[in-house]
């Protein structure tokens, strides 16, 4: 429509996940340390009612514990055995968790347990639950999949990359342009990031006045709706047609593909810096809310220091043009460092 701004800009989108601070996830050891968990539950309930009771309930920890450690010792275990030593873990837990009925039937309170335990003794009952469906039905994976007793709200992000195809902590997808990289969407859940395509270029024009002229993202997003919802704009999508590629492409085509590559290769140089510089490798916070804050001030500092960079640049290139032996330009400078 006339009197609208023309398109202006390269707008880059990718998804990555900032890992939690967890050891590695197995089923095993997850029951195991939700066994412990009960025992210390059980001891802190008993010492209300112990003189109503001959016995302390049997929890059989020092066996549980013997049970357990045959197996996680082993170099190789196979299926047979780890189904044995999970069935064990499972029975152990089942017990405690009758126990602990048991003695809140005889008296004793839930009020008198900390936060943490209580919260504890919730997690560790839904870890129970989703463990022995998948034992029963022989399964690998459920829906809201504990991995962590501390850390309940993590998740397992499937990203299917060479070395982590799997890993634990939120998934956040971003935008980038002008240098600056901005946090758009932070789930605890996996998505699929196309789905934030529309929204982020519409964040883009809310900012800039006027819709990006190409986009550059990676396979997942050129779906069908996207590819034509940019299209409606007169947005460039990038990378090749949907349909069969065609049999001879010219070296120009090519060339034009390669270089679309390499603008989004920027966004992945920004995630990189994140992570190995500014902490976003694994983000040490235990709290979903302030696992959230960390990564959002992770990203805040890191375009701070993008932005003090380019003043220091700005600096330099009014001191150097002082200097009648240097024959850069402020215009050649900045090119130099920004305009790659």
């Amino acid at each position: 429509m006339e009197g609208e701004p023309k398109n202006r800009g390269k707008l880059i989108l990718d998804a990555t996940c900032a890992p939690g601070d967890i050891s590695y996830p197995t089923d095993l050891e997850l029951l195991n340390q939700a066994r412990k968990q009960t025992e210390r539950i059980i001891d802190s309930l008993y010492e209300q009612i112990k003189g109503q009771l001959k016995k302390k309930p049997r929890t059989y920890r020092e066996i549980a514990r013997i049970d357990y450690l045959e197996v996680a010792k082993k170099r190789r275990v196979s299926q047979k055995e780890r189904r044995k030593a999970i069935k064990k873990q499972l029975q152990y837990i089942k017990r405690n968790l009758s126990y602990i009925e048991q003695l809140i039937l005889l008296g004793a309170t839930l009020e008198s347990l900390s936060k943490r335990q209580y919260k504890m003794l919730l997690v560790v009952s839904e870890v129970y639950r989703q463990q022995l469906w998948l034992y029963e039905n022989k399964k690998q994976s459920i829906d809201d999949r504990i991995v962590s007793l501390s850390q309940p709200h993590v998740r397992p992000i499937v990203r299917g990359k060479a070395g982590k195809s799997v890993e634990f902590g939120a998934k956040l997808s971003a935008s980038c342009f002008d240098g600056y990289v901005f946090l758009d969407h932070i789930s605890w859940d996996n998505f699929n990031e196309s789905g934030d395509l529309k929204t982020q270029i519409e964040a883009y024009k809310n900012y800039t006045g006027y819709y990006p002229e190409s986009v550059h993202v990676d396979k997942i997003y050129r779906t069908k709706e996207n590819r034509a919802w940019c299209k409606e704009r007169g947005i460039k999508i990038s990378g090749p047609p949907l349909g069969r590629p065609p049999a001879n492409v010219s070296k120009e085509k090519k060339k034009q593909d390669l270089e679309s590559e390499k603008i989004r290769n920027h966004i992945e140089g920004k995630f990189g810096q994140a992570k190995r510089r500014f902490s976003l490798g694994r983000v040490m916070a235990k709290r979903a809310n302030t696992s959230e804050t960390a990564i959002a001030i992770t990203f805040l500092v890191m375009n701070l220091s993008t932005h003090l960079s380019r003043l220091f640049y700005a600096f330099l290139c009014l001191f150097l043009e002082t200097k009648p032996f240097f024959s850069f330009s402020i215009n050649q400078i900045y090119e130099l460092h920004f305009c790659k």
